[in-house]
């Protein structure tokens, strides 16, 4: 059986050219075909480096169509380079698709580590750095947008997430109302000439950016739920005065578990026992 060839999953620089690795470069120039997400920005960084090779394009519109002929060139023994337009494939970029069929067709597949916006945005943050959740980008619609937030409330690992200019503040006044004020890291233009790192609450980070309308891409750095001391008479109290506004029983026990270290089904089910004595 003819030897097949090896995929390989190379991270480029999410800004600055300088961040790419020896091993990136070295693999760039001896594959035989790199597929990328964008031929022409992919195009600067190969001719920057003087690196000249076949490129095709590998997108989200063609991905579906295009990995049967990637797959069938690497079946026959050519080596393929999978590049995005920024950091490593697969991570919030196409990719996915190709290295599962690649799996499953036994052809190996080689990751090529490097720049990081995930990685960078959170060593710059200030937050804890010992557990963290990369949960992509939030819905675009506010309703879809909040429903996802509240799945993050509990979670005690540092949050990171990736959002447009267009659509940061919105998301920050939704983290605001779903998680409350906690503290956060916006991170803008990673590694390039206007790289910004705001930190401190959300409040002040909206403040910020309702007078500096931002720019370029942007990574949000966000500190997971606090850990309180249990306090279940004051947790009983403050169901009982959000009952008494109207809340329901599942948003109340909701917003009681943030602030008062108890769990939400516990939280839940003492709001259902007072709600049916009322």
């Amino acid at each position: 059986m003819a030897k097949t060839g090896t995929l390989y999953v190379v991270a480029t620089p999410i800004g600055n050219l300088e961040d790419i690795t020896l091993r990136a470069l070295r693999v760039l120039r001896e594959v035989d075909l790199i597929a990328a997400e964008d031929t022409r920005h992919t195009s600067k960084l190969l001719q920057h480096y003087g690196i000249r090779k076949f490129l095709v394009s590998y997108h989200e519109h063609n991905e579906a169509r295009r990995v049967p002929g990637l797959v069938a060139q690497l079946r026959s023994g050519r080596s393929v380079a999978l590049v995005s337009d920024a950091g490593m494939p697969g991570v919030s970029d196409p990719g996915y698709e190709l290295v599962r069929a690649c799996i499953e067709a036994g052809i190996p597949v080689v990751p090529v580590p490097g720049p990081s916006a995930i990685l960078a945005a959170l060593a710059a943050s200030g937050l804890p750095t010992d557990r963290f959740l990369f949960a992509g980008f939030p819905p675009r619609r506010a309703s879809e947008r909040r429903r996802f937030l509240e799945e993050l409330t509990e979670e005690r690992a540092t949050l990171i997430l990736f959002e447009s200019p267009e659509r940061v503040v919105r998301t920050l006044q939704d983290l605001l109302e779903v998680l409350g004020n906690r503290r956060v890291a916006v991170c803008r233009e990673l590694t390039k000439l206007h790289e910004e790192v705001f930190r401190g609450t959300i409040h002040e980070a909206i403040a910020h950016l309702e007078k500096h309308p931002p720019r370029g891409e942007i990574t949000l750095v966000v500190e997971g739920a606090r850990v309180s001391p249990a306090d279940p008479e004051r947790a009983e109290e403050e169901l009982r005065r959000l009952l008494d506004l109207g809340v329901s029983a599942r948003e109340a026990a909701k917003a009681v578990a943030r602030t008062h270290g108890v769990s939400r089904q516990d939280a839940y089910r003492r709001a259902l026992r007072i709600r049916g004595k009322q």
